[in-house]
């Protein structure tokens, strides 16, 4: 399978192999990152993976003919659920910004195991060059995120390498930081940025 398509729900396809394919390949990605929660990327195989979903070996390598091709697919699944929620983020500012700190501090939807899972994924992507594409996908989707509040590029660039921090901080300390914490450090960051300009 091509690194560009896209894993697509499989309760909105009506042709029944097509359906039954992209079942195969939302079960191969579960399993991907149950592997990846539980012992890191590293960790990641076409054999563990096959096992972690219960199916043959030949079947991840039927649809994924190397391990960067199903670590892009599992990382495009994670970007594609953290780009939805910044899209759906409420026009309000101050709401959008409380929005975009509890996503960095509890993740989309995910436990705190694979939050940790996913955070190792974009990281891996600086040895890994085929992943980089949803690296720099995320980066845009934040620094849009950031355009009204921020409009020099400069001052957005800084208060995102922030927000990457608290994505680490929140899967590394304990306790955590919450999402309150986050969203005064972001605010405080931006309204200084805006002083400076």
């Amino acid at each position: 399978m091509s690194t560009k398509q896209r894993v697509e729900d499989p309760e909105n396809i009506s042709d029944g192999r097509r359906r039954k394919g992209e079942q195969r390949r939302r079960l191969l990605l579960d399993a991907t990152m149950e592997v990846i929660a539980r012992d890191g990327v590293t960790a990641v195989s076409q054999r563990r993976v096959a096992a972690e979903a219960g199916v043959p070996p030949s079947t991840v390598t039927y649809y994924y003919a190397t391990v960067d091709d199903l670590l892009v697919d599992t990382l495009t699944r994670v970007n594609d659920a953290y780009v939805r929620v910044v899209d759906a983020l409420p026009e309000d500012p101050d709401e959008a910004l409380r929005g975009f700190a509890a996503l960095i501090a509890e993740g989309a939807g995910s436990d705190r195991a694979h939050a940790l899972a996913e955070m190792e994924l974009f990281l891996i992507a600086a040895r890994r060059p085929a992943l980089r594409e949803q690296v720099d996908r995320w980066t845009a989707a934040v620094d849009a995120f950031l355009t009204p509040y921020l409009p020099d590029p400069d001052a957005r660039a800084g208060v995102a390498a922030a927000s990457d921090g608290y994505f680490l901080r929140c899967c590394t300390s304990n306790p955590p930081p919450d999402a309150d914490e986050v969203h005064r450090a972001l605010r405080r960051l931006i309204d200084r940025e805006r002083a400076a300009l």
